[in-house]
């Protein structure tokens, strides 16, 4: 039987964005029993907030951490910024569901993002891979969505073409498989081979299933530089066509060229809200993004896999057409896509994480440099290391701008997501280990204009309500005590040179009634579980 804890004298943050209040809690069994002043203790164990906020569990709205909660079950990072609940299988990144014949390609396209994935690290299903990530226990709750990418590697394999009549329905058919198991939802990733070759047909025929199970749509779009606009439209679309409830990923406006656009994608959001489509956007607080190396290449440069592009880049003429596109944003295979390097330049692009030990030295250093040592042009740099460490080099962008970061984060629609790309070695996006003590720190600093209340709210109450997780998200009588304490100097200590530092102010987080961390300190104790859709 567990025992009741007693939280006394705590500024009590509810989630609802109303102003703190001073109270106490206690928790029987995995729930909170009563919210209150001078609450009777029992034989309850009695903790003294003394002066610290205490709110519900922070829920990470968008993070890649599908591949780390089974090699890393404690979630170390994310239960020092106070999360308790993760949602996984974003950007059409997955690790399910896999036909015998796709499981290569399935891991390949995983791999590119994060790294090496082991046969025993993918799955059949959304079933099989609840299976072993609850078979392992976790310290906190996991939220799975279904990656688009899984689905046509299972049907089509890396075939850069529209998919026909027959092979919609068979990717159909696999989704509801894995919603029916209890999957959140469908996850796209518009600029991510093999996701960005799918047509509006397609993609609309994937999106009448989501909604015939009372699921989430979610989408990486197509374009987040020039055409984002136009993205921000598809998507919008594809939620009023196919009758789906959406949320749109990390949106931003990258590329110099378009700073000061984001205010015009976000009246796009409200104008289709106030039409009826249910729709919002998440964003991590920091002006750097980060992704596969792969994304500095056109999409049509992925068709047959990583090894039909090393076979291109081995190619002289093949490597001049991407050389072209790469540097001149000449690629006509791919209308509409635009170079990074291009808006942003070799030197704001930085080696996140590589897979080959050998390469390790480059970590932290950017493209410009690299080519510098290399005394090679930065192209040819660039193909060297894809073909080096087989496209598995992660990579962080420096490309957005403070205004349109605070208009994104201010906004009643936005959700606080990390958008994390852990990995075990390197020198990753420090978002995956400070965006929640950030985002505080912001509020108490009186930064974007949001209250401290409000930005708790961003990250509890809305992605809670986002995902249907209905016993989640505040704090109330009867509703799952998953709980963070944290102090008023609550801060992100990760840097983009020291990225794996861990954030000062989060002192206590419980799961279910439990301690994960007390103190200031993990427990050990495992109380997370992968949670469920209900059936509709």
């Amino acid at each position: 039987m567990m025992r009741p804890i007693l939280i006394r004298n705590a500024r009590v943050i509810d989630g609802t964005g109303a102003p703190w209040f001073r109270a106490d809690l206690l928790t029987e069994g995995d729930r909170i029993a009563a919210i209150g002043p001078n609450l009777e203790a029992g034989d309850a164990e009695v903790i003294d907030a003394d002066e610290r906020y205490l709110a519900p569990g922070f829920i990470d709205a968008h993070a890649h951490d599908d591949l780390v909660y089974l090699r890393q079950p404690d979630r170390p990072e994310k239960v020092a910024q106070g999360v308790t609940g993760v949602v996984v299988g974003n950007c059409s990144f997955g690790l399910y569901p896999q036909r015998p014949a796709s499981a290569d390609a399935l891991r390949e396209h995983f791999g590119n993002l994060l790294g090496r994935v082991a046969p025993e690290e993918s799955f059949a299903d959304f079933a099989a891979y609840r299976a072993a990530v609850d078979g392992r226990g976790v310290a906190i709750n996991l939220i799975s969505l279904v990656g688009h990418a899984a689905l046509r590697l299972a049907v089509m394999g890396w075939q850069n073409r529209p998919a026909t009549a027959e092979e919609r329905e068979a990717m159909a058919a696999l989704l509801a498989d894995q919603l029916a198991q209890g999957a959140h939802g469908l996850s796209l990733g518009l600029v991510y081979p093999p996701s960005a070759w799918a047509d509006r047909a397609e993609l609309l025929r994937l999106t009448e299933v989501v909604a015939a199970h009372g699921a989430l749509l979610t989408a990486h779009v197509r374009s987040y530089e020039g055409g984002l606009i136009a993205s921000v439209d598809e998507f919008v679309d594809l939620l009023t066509s196919g009758k789906a409830s959406g949320l749109l990923s990390h949106l931003q406006a990258a590329g110099r060229p378009y700073w000061g656009s984001l205010p015009r994608a976000i009246d796009r959001l409200e104008i289709a809200r106030k039409g009826g489509v249910d729709v919002s956007f998440d964003m991590y607080p920091y002006p750097a993004g980060s992704s596969t190396i792969l994304q500095l290449l056109p999409p049509s440069a992925l068709a047959g896999g990583v090894e039909a592009l090393l076979a291109r880049l081995a190619d002289a003429d093949n490597r001049a057409a991407l050389r072209r596109a790469v540097e001149e944003g000449d690629a006509p295979a791919d209308p509409g896509w635009e170079s990074k390097i291009r808006l942003i330049g070799w030197e704001n692009v930085r080696i996140g994480g590589v897979g080959a030990e050998d390469l390790r030295p480059l970590e932290g250093r950017s493209l410009a440099e690299i080519a510098d040592d290399r005394r090679t042009a930065a192209f040819d740099a660039l193909a060297w290391l894809i073909a080096a460490d087989r496209g598995q080099t992660n990579i962080v962008m420096f490309q957005l701008d403070t205004g349109d970061l605070d208009a994104a984060l201010s906004h009643p629609l936005h959700m606080l997501g990390s958008d994390g790309l852990p990995r075990e070695t390197g020198k990753p996006h420090p978002r995956a280990f400070g965006s929640f003590p950030r985002y505080l720190a912001r509020a108490q600093r009186g930064e974007g204009g949001l209250r401290l209340e409000e930005a708790v709210r961003h990250m509890t109450a809305v992605p809670a309500q986002r995902f249907g997780l209905s016993t989640r998200g505040l704090l109330r009588p009867g509703l799952t005590a998953d709980l963070t304490l944290f102090t008023a100097d609550v801060c992100d200590r990760a840097t983009f040179q020291d990225p794996t530092q861990p954030p000062h102010g989060v002192t206590d987080v419980l799961v279910a009634g439990t301690f994960v961390r007390r103190n200031g300190a993990p427990t050990g104790a495992r109380p997370g579980k992968t949670l469920t859709r209900a059936a509709r």
